[in-house]
C-alpha cells in the first residue's frame, strides 16, 4: 500500500469530485460504526449515478494515494491512519459548541466552595470529557505541591502497597507503589511513622529534599529497606516535567475503550494502550505534545510515540495560568474513529475553562 508522502493541498488537487465524495463516505461510515464500505453499498449511498464497478476503480486510486486499505479480501475500503489524518486536515468542519453544551460543562467543572482544591476540579473535569466524548477523559497539571499532614503505607501484596496521602485541607491521594522485596509490614509501618515524623507543614517536593539532607543521620533509625521504601516511595508521586514541577495525570473513563471491541486485536491494542498510560514519563510526553502548537492537537495512532503501539487518538490542548504559562493540558483518549469535529471544540472549551479557574477566576 502506498503511502502518503505528499502534501494535503497536493492530494487534495489530485481528487475529483466523485473521489472525494467515496473517500468521505468510507472515512464517515468508518467513524461512525468502525465498518468497511463496499463498492455496492456506496454506489447507493453517493448523490452521483456511479456503478459498483466505478465505485471500485475510484477506490483503486484511493488505495494506491495510500487513503484506504481493504482489512480483508473481497471486504469494504477503511481510512488508513494517513487517510484519517487527511480527512481530519482537508475536509472535517468543526463546528462550536452550543450555549447549552457550554453550560453543561461549566455545571460539571464548577467549584462548589470557594476552598475545593483544584485536584477535585481536574478529577471532574477529566469525568466530565469522557462522559461528553465516550472515550478516555485526560487532564495533567504540573502544579504546586499540596501540603502534607499524614502518610500511611497498607500492603496489598508482598511486591506492592497502597501509599495514602493526606493533605493539609484533607484532600486524600492513593498511590500503589512498588515494593522492595523482602519488605515486612513492621517496616511500612515504620517508614511511614518517620515520615509523619518529618512531614508537618511542609510539601512533597520540601519532605523529599529534607530526607536527602537526613539519609545519613537517620541511618541507625531506618534499616536499608525502609529507607528504600520512604525514597521509592517519594519517588512515584509525581512525575517531573521540564521545570521541575511536580505533575499529575488524571485519566477517567477507561470503561468506554472496551466499548466495540470484536477481537483479539482490539483486546491487544487496548492492553498497550493501558501500559501506555501507566508509564511515568507520559506525564512529560503529553505535556510536551501540547506545547508544540497553539490550540487543539489532534494526533492519529503512531503520529505520536506515546500511543504509538497501541494505535489511539490522542485530541489534547494546553490550559495555561495568569502568566501565560502553560501549567497542564485537557483532552480525550480513544480509538482512531473518535468523533473529532464533536471533540475538538469540546476539549477547546474545557481547556480555556480550565485556565480560567487556574488563574482563580471562578
Amino acid at each position: 500500500m502506498a503511502s502518503l508522502k505528499t502534501t494535503v493541498a497536493d492530494v487534495s488537487a489530485s481528487l475529483d469530485d466523485r473521489s472525494r465524495e467515496v473517500f468521505r463516505r468510507i472515512v464517515e461510515t468508518y467513524l461512525d460504526s468502525g465498518d468497511p464500505l463496499g463498492s455496492r453499498s456506496l454506489s447507493r449511498l453517493l448523490p452521483m449515478s456511479l456503478s459498483p464497478a466505478s465505485v471500485r476503480n475510484v477506490m483503486s486510486d484511493l488505495e494506491d494515494l495510500g487513503l484506504i486499505y481493504a482489512p480483508h479480501v473481497s471486504a469494504g475500503r477503511l481510512p488508513t491512519q494517513a487517510g484519517l489524518r487527511f480527512f481530519v486536515d482537508a475536509f472535517m468542519q468543526v463546528g462550536d459548541l452550543s450555549d447549552g453544551e457550554r453550560d453543561e460543562i461549566e455545571r460539571q467543572i464548577r467549584p462548589t466552595s470557594a476552598d475545593q482544591p483544584m485536584e477535585a476540579m481536574l478529577t471532574e473535569a477529566s469525568r466530565m470529557l469522557s462522559g461528553l466524548s465516550r472515550g478516555a477523559g485526560l487532564v495533567i497539571s504540573s502544579k504546586n505541591d499540596p501540603i502534607l499532614k499524614h502518610v500511611e503505607f497498607i500492603r496489598l501484596e508482598p511486591t506492592k502497597a497502597l501509599a495514602v496521602l493526606v493533605g493539609e485541607h484533607n484532600q486524600i491521594e492513593n498511590r500503589i507503589i512498588d515494593l522492595p522485596a523482602g519488605v515486612t509490614a513492621s517496616q511500612l509501618t515504620e517508614a511511614a511513622n518517620f515520615l509523619n515524623a518529618n512531614l508537618a507543614g511542609q510539601t512533597m517536593r520540601e519532605l523529599r529534599s529534607q530526607i536527602e539532607k537526613l539519609k545519613t543521620q537517620v541511618a541507625s533509625e531506618l534499616d536499608t529497606l525502609s529507607r528504600d521504601l520512604v525514597e521509592r516511595g517519594l519517588a512515584v508521586w509525581s512525575g517531573e516535567v521540564a521545570d521541575k514541577q511536580p505533575a499529575r495525570l488524571i485519566v477517567r473513563g477507561r470503561a468506554n475503550l472496551l466499548e466495540g471491541l470484536v477481537g483479539s486485536d482490539d483486546i491487544d491494542r487496548l492492553r498497550l494502550l493501558f501500559d501506555d498510560l501507566e508509564r511515568k514519563e507520559s506525564l512529560i510526553e503529553i505535556l510536551d505534545l501540547a506545547e508544540t502548537g497553539p490550540g487543539v492537537r489532534i494526533f492519529i495512532g503512531s503520529e505520536n510515540k506515546l500511543f504509538s503501539l497501541s494505535g489511539s487518538s490522542l485530541i489534547v490542548a494546553p490550559y495555561r495560568d495568569g502568566e501565560d504559562r502553560i501549567v497542564g493540558a485537557v483532552g480525550v483518549i480513544g480509538p482512531t474513529r473518535l468523533n473529532y469535529s464533536r471533540i475538538v471544540p469540546m476539549v477547546d472549551y474545557t481547556a480555556q475553562l480550565m485556565a480560567r479557574l487556574s488563574r482563580g477566576q471562578r
